[in-house]
């Protein structure tokens, strides 16, 4: 093997370059301590870097949230995210990207993006940050293999996951195969991300790399905010475009609720998108896989109780039904379409005094209104998901330097990890706080070497 290096960061996207940029830091702040060079170079298969970075927020790039905790995410316990996330806050992040030339804003949704409204902004400061922390970048090198050479090869299992790996140039490391040749490496920072988005170039491959280097994945990988599709002929296709607030709940074939958000849901000509229906995908999706009756209810005046509605309509009097329901909304706030639909729905007529309703039409419409069953028939796939949920499980990783516990010198960070978060910037704020835990973990180990 010619070429040797030794922190190998194997995916460049907002995980893997924020891992190789504190790597190259901390690489940076040895040498000044009067210690050994080491060199850090990463690979990615895009012959561009950064597509998902530059399509993220519209093209605004949604960089954090205002506020983040462990419960806007699923996937991994809450304790565990929690110890990665406190690491790298969402003051840090944003001290960081000011530093390196990306001053943010915070917007009344509470999301952080760059005050140029341009995701080229950050991917190009994130670029120069690893310039000048004296990163090698090689791209397209497409990486189609880790695994462990040497010694390591035949002595991992009695080595801890916190040392054992020495030098480039010494008995243990991998060796790292692909487009761009084989070289050896000291340690791995794994940062493929997931399966969503596969043109950006996540298509799941370092989820075999993983498992090649003993790691296991969880039963289900599969597409977490994404949008869904509904049962053929549903009311709700016809109004493809009108978007409204309600609340998105996953309920069990028992009538139990299991999860709910609280947000814009927009109509398509395929079924349900929107933040609210987004976040709730992966709930929906993971509560099927253990009860097949598990289904989707839209409360549509998420403010008011179904006896608060229904005492409202009977207390209408000549009031048009359309017109109480616009009311109760917050005048405006739902489309006359979709009102109009509504109460299709219910077999009432928008038009008609709630006066005219007899008790059986009143419920009715009061079921529509504030528990709509929707006909969820599957999800519109990786293609068109923001994120991806299952993974490399975290009990598998040391979450103080994101180093494996099954293969020592790996670490791990980023979508391949079983954590993912809702709409807002907190995928993002993982990427960045488990990039920044991982870079200084693989560094700082190497330092005590």
């Amino acid at each position: 093997m010619g070429e040797r290096v030794d922190i190998a960061v194997v995916g460049l996207g907002a995980a893997g370059l924020m891992a190789a940029i504190w790597a190259g830091r901390r690489v940076r702040e040895l040498e000044r301590a009067g210690g050994r060079s080491l060199r850090v170079v990463g690979f990615d298969g895009a012959a561009r870097l950064g597509a998902k970075i530059l399509v993220a927020g519209g093209g605004r790039c949604n960089v954090t949230h205002f506020e983040v905790g462990e419960r806007d995410y699923a996937g991994a316990s809450p304790n565990a995210i929690k110890k990665v996330l406190r690491s790298f806050d969402v003051a840090r992040t944003v001290g960081f990207f000011r530093e390196i030339g990306v001053e943010l804003k915070r917007e009344e949704t509470g999301k952080l993006f760059p005050v140029t409204d341009s995701a080229r902004t950050v991917l190009d400061a994130l670029l120069g940050a690893a310039g000048e922390a004296g990163v090698e970048l090689r791209h397209p090198a497409r990486v189609g293999g880790v695994r462990v050479v040497g010694a390591a090869a035949g002595e991992r299992d009695e080595v801890g996951a916190a040392g054992g790996v020495g030098s480039a140039e010494g008995e243990f490391g991998f060796e790292v195969a692909g487009s761009g040749g084989t070289v050896a490496a000291s340690r791995v920072i794994l940062a493929t991300g997931g399966m969503a988005l596969p043109r950006s170039g996540s298509d799941g491959f370092g989820y075999s790399i993983a498992k090649g280097l003993g790691h296991t994945v969880t039963p289900a990988v599969f597409p977490a905010l994404v949008p869904l599709k509904v049962e053929a002929g549903h009311p709700l296709m016809e109004l493809a475009g009108v978007a409204a607030p309600a609340a998105v709940e996953v309920r069990a074939s028992t009538g139990k609720r299991l999860a709910s958000f609280t947000g814009a849901v927009l109509c398509t000509h395929f079924g349900l998108s929107g933040p609210a229906v987004m976040n709730m995908s992966r709930h929906l999706t993971a509560a099927r896989r253990e009860d097949a009756g598990a289904g989707l209810v839209l409360n549509w005046l998420p403010e008011h109780d179904e006896q608060g509605v229904d005492r409202v309509l009977l207390e209408a009097g000549r009031e048009r039904v359309g017109r109480v329901v616009d009311r109760l909304a917050g005048n405006g706030v739902l489309a006359s379409r979709l009102i109009e639909t509504l109460c299709r729905c219910a077999g009432v007529e928008a038009d008609a005094p709630a006066s005219s309703l007899t008790r059986e039409r009143r419920r009715g419409l009061v079921g529509v209104l504030c528990r709509m069953e929707v006909g969820v028939t599957g999800d519109r796939g990786f293609t068109f998901a923001e994120a991806t949920a299952g993974g490399v499980p975290l009990s598998e990783v040391h979450l103080a330097t994101m180093a494996s516990r099954v293969c020592p010198g790996l670490h791990l960070c980023g979508e391949i990890l079983d954590v993912d978060g809702r709409i807002g910037g907190f995928n993002f704020q993982w990427a960045w706080a488990s990039g920044f835990v991982a870079g200084c973990g693989a560094v700082g180990a190497m330092g005590d070497e």
